[in-house]
């Protein structure tokens, strides 16, 4: 139990260290997030509760590899001075679905692989129905935005060539579906969890589905498109909060401490025993 106490707790450090580190856009240490994350593997491995062991520690292990694929890169500061631009290749941008994938799939995953080992014996109305109204209002707010973005880009057309309204609004309507299932796929574990009485992991689920609305901003900023459209509805986006020249960075930073606070919480709820443990199947 102390050795738990221990991992989640530094964990929960390297934690604060990476949050601060996005806030002011200088990492102060680059393998706080990855260090956080593998702790909280650790702590899920060593778990003594069997049904969650190994799913739990599935889906960190992908966190886990993302982390390592977005670890910051250090500063070089050998590239001062006079720098010369040639012509060549334009590098290919990726798409807002592309970008989109590559922002959710971790957090993704992770839930699906969750959702498949608690799905069982989960289901109850009284934990369903916050579930469904959860999932209500997250896919208003994709809506709203949508509305809003076609409404600015009709009385604005796009002005580049090879694009129009119909172009641009597919495009937003796709950047938005893997935050969309991000949070959904959420709050159905966050349901399920509740089911089995691990209220604790569920509210760590409930904060991964809320997310998916910062991310969901964040990929529909991706698309090119007049400056002003449906800037009123975005709620979540990063200039929601001023930046500041000592804080340049602090929707961001909220969305890494909502992140980690619900892998956090999950693997705090997940590795403890319950007075429900034999609800869940032994293969989970």
């Amino acid at each position: 139990m102390r050795f738990r106490l221990f991992l989640l707790s530094a964990a929960a450090s390297c934690a604060a260290f990476h949050v601060a580190g996005v806030l002011t856009a200088r990492p102060i240490w680059r393998y706080a997030e990855v260090l956080s994350i593998g702790l909280l593997l650790a702590c899920a491995l060593v778990s003594r509760s069997p049904s969650s062991r190994w799913a739990l520690g599935t889906a960190l292990a992908v966190v886990l590899v993302d982390a390592v694929r977005t670890t910051p890169v250090p500063p070089d500061r050998s590239d001062y001075g006079w720098m010369a631009f040639g012509p060549g290749p334009q590098p290919e941008a990726p798409s807002a679905l592309e970008f989109a994938l590559s922002l959710c799939w971790p957090s993704l995953t992770a839930v699906l692989v969750l959702l498949v080992a608690w799905r069982r014996g989960g289901w109850q109305r009284r934990t369903v129905a916050p579930g469904v109204v959860g999932a209500a209002l997250i896919i208003g707010y994709a809506a709203v935005r949508l509305v809003s973005i076609r409404h600015a880009v009709v009385a604005e057309p796009p002005r580049g060539a090879g694009t129009d309204v119909a172009e641009l609004t597919t495009a937003v309507s796709t950047a938005v579906l893997p935050p969309l299932a991000l949070g959904i796929a959420a709050l159905a574990l966050a349901s399920a969890l509740a089911g089995h009485g691990r209220w604790l992991a569920s509210s760590g689920a409930t904060l991964l589905a809320l997310l998916a609305l910062p991310l969901m901003d964040t990929c529909i900023g991706m698309v090119p498109m007049p400056l002003s459209a449906g800037s009123d509805t975005a709620v979540f986006a990063w200039y929601a909060i001023t930046p500041t020249l000592s804080m340049p960075q602090p929707v961001p930073a909220l969305t890494a401490v909502v992140e980690l606070t619900g892998y956090l919480l999950l693997v705090a709820g997940l590795t403890t025993s319950s007075r429900r443990e034999g609800a869940l199947p032994a293969r989970a």
